[in-house]
C-alpha cells in the first residue's frame, strides 16, 4: 500500500514558529502598560517626580520612548496612572466592601486599614506619599488631580464608615472628617518613614514596627470611638 505524503495526514499542521513568536509579541504588548508602570514608580521614588525624565522610564521598562509615549502621552498622565492604579483603585475596592459589609464598623475599620498596608504601605506605593510630600508644591495641576482622586475620595470612605458606626450606635458622635484624617495619617506616616529613615542604616530608624504600629493605633482610635468607654468587642473598660 502506498504512504500517504506526511502533509496530508494531518487537517491541523504544528505551529510555525512566526505563530509563536507573534503569540509572544503579543503577550508582552499586553503586559508592557504594567511594565511600564512599574518602571515609573521605581524611578519616581528613586529620583522624584521632577528629576525623572520619560526616556529613563522607557529604557527601564525596556522599551523606546516613542512606545512609551503611545500608551502615557507625557510624564504627568503616567504619574496619573500610577496613582490611580496604586492608590485610587483600592479605594474604590474599600468603597465596595464598606457598601455591603454587615458587621461591627469597628471590624470595618481595621480591615480597611490593614487592607491598605498590604496593598499599599508595605509595598513599592508607600513611595507616592513621599513624591507627593516632596514635590506637590511645584506642581499644582498634580496637586488637584491627587485631592480629587485620592484625598477625597478616602475621607468619603472613612468618614462614611465612621458615620455608620454612629448612626448604629456603635460610636459616640465626633466629627466626621477629622476622624479620617486621623485615621489615616499614622499610615501614611508609617509609609514616608519606610522610604525615607527606615530606607537608611541610621540607629533607631527601624525601631518601630509597622504591624504592631498599626494594631496600637487601631486600638486607641477605636477605644476613643466607643460609646460609654466601651472597648471595640463590647466590653467595658476602666
Amino acid at each position: 500500500m502506498r504512504t500517504l505524503p506526511p502533509s496530508t495526514l494531518s487537517p491541523h499542521p504544528a505551529p510555525t514558529q512566526p505563530v509563536v513568536e507573534h503569540t509572544a509579541r503579543q503577550r508582552r504588548k499586553e503586559a508592557r502598560p504594567q511594565e511600564l508602570l512599574d518602571a515609573a514608580l521605581a524611578l519616581f521614588a528613586e529620583k522624584g517626580f521632577a528629576a525623572t525624565r520619560a526616556e529613563e522610564v522607557a529604557q527601564r521598562a525596556g522599551v523606546s520612548k516613542g512606545t512609551l509615549y503611545l500608551y502615557y502621552p507625557s510624564k504627568e498622565e503616567l504619574f496619573k496612572a500610577v496613582v490611580r492604579q496604586n492608590l485610587s483603585s483600592l479605594i474604590a475596592e474599600g468603597q465596595e466592601v464598606a457598601a455591603h459589609y454587615e458587621g461591627p464598623s469597628a471590624d470595618l475599620l481595621t480591615q480597611l486599614l490593614h487592607i491598605w498596608w498590604e496593598r499599599v504601605g508595605c509595598t513599592p506605593a508607600a513611595s507616592i506619599h513621599k513624591i507627593m510630600l516632596a514635590e506637590v508644591r511645584n506642581f499644582p495641576e498634580l496637586a488637584q488631580f491627587y485631592s480629587d482622586e485620592v484625598i477625597e475620595p478616602a475621607d468619603r470612605l472613612f468618614s462614611g464608615c465612621v458615620q455608620r458606626g454612629i448612626d448604629a450606635g456603635e460610636f459616640r458622635p465626633m466629627p466626621l472628617h477629622e476622624v479620617a484624617h486621623a485615621l489615616i495619617a499614622p499610615l501614611i506616616f508609617m509609609a514616608v518613614h519606610r522610604d525615607s529613615f527606615g530606607a537608611c542604616p541610621v540607629a533607631g530608624a527601624n525601631a518601630i514596627d509597622p504591624r504592631v504600629m498599626l494594631d496600637t493605633h487601631l486600638d486607641l482610635m477605636l477605644r476613643g470611638l466607643q460609646v460609654r468607654g466601651e472597648s471595640p468587642a463590647g466590653k467595658a473598660v476602666a
